[in-house]
């Protein structure tokens, strides 16, 4: 059943007072609100735009170019934040602000060489497998150190920092502890990159799930979509 205009400004009301609470418990600054809106609709995220909202996050290419020229008079920031198949990463090096799914270095190089040099370069996020899930891509915390030295080097691409989706865990005290390990992860390798390379700042992690915990461990961007639109619609 589809969501109302006015169901989803009261979701988005909630999952701000979520996030103003959980900064108030912690005495940080608020994380970035990144939209996830992979099966929603044009005019959902019109809606939520309308509500100031400018980050959106897609996981399907051929969906996500279709919403973008839908709302190409919106000035949305656009957030890849799926797998990329190297067949398709010309078109999200062309068509993306950020990529938060980074999974492999000649991921890295395929954007880096790909991005268009007329536009700014790429923001990029490591995807850290921080449970060593075999069901999951990303960097184990070992192999990211030397990756991230490297592609922080590589041309067209700014590396920002790192994307965590753990395990699923009950309670707050249990989901901050792959979150605080992905923060350390950051720490080090702040440490570790040449001088004069720019510093990590961002860290993208917690859902609608486990917000609370992400930002008590310093998220500066939450990926949100069943809070705010309510239960996923089918493809």
């Amino acid at each position: 059943m589809p969501i109302s205009e006015q169901q989803i400004a009261d979701r988005l009301q909630g999952v701000e007072k979520r996030i103003s609470l959980a900064c108030q418990a912690h005495q940080c600054s608020p994380p970035l609100l990144l939209a996830v809106s992979k099966t929603r609709t044009a005019e959902n995220i019109r809606t939520l735009y309308s509500s100031a909202i400018k980050n959106f996050g897609e996981n399907y290419l051929q969906e996500a170019l279709d919403k973008q020229q839908q709302l190409s008079d919106c000035d949305i920031c656009w957030h890849f934040i799926g797998p990329i198949q190297s067949n398709k990463s010309r078109a999200v090096a062309e068509h993306f602000h950020w990529v938060h799914s980074v999974d492999r270095l000649k991921l890295a190089k395929r954007l880096s060489n790909q991005r268009p040099s007329a536009l700014p370069a790429l923001q990029i996020c490591l995807q850290i497998n921080i449970d060593n899930e075999t069901s999951k891509s990303g960097f184990t915390a070992n192999e990211t150190i030397s990756a991230a030295v490297e592609i922080s080097q590589l041309p067209n691409l700014t590396l920002r920092g790192l994307m965590c989706i753990p395990q699923k865990r009950d309670t707050v005290a249990e989901q901050r502890l792959p979150f605080e390990k992905v923060a350390a992860l950051l720490s080090t390798i702040n440490q570790q990159l040449p001088n004069g390379t720019p510093k990590l700042d961002t860290l993208s992690m917690g859902m609608s799930d486990d917000i609370e915990a992400a930002i008590a461990e310093g998220a500066t961007f939450v990926r949100v979509g069943t809070a705010l639109f309510g239960p996923r619609q089918h493809r």
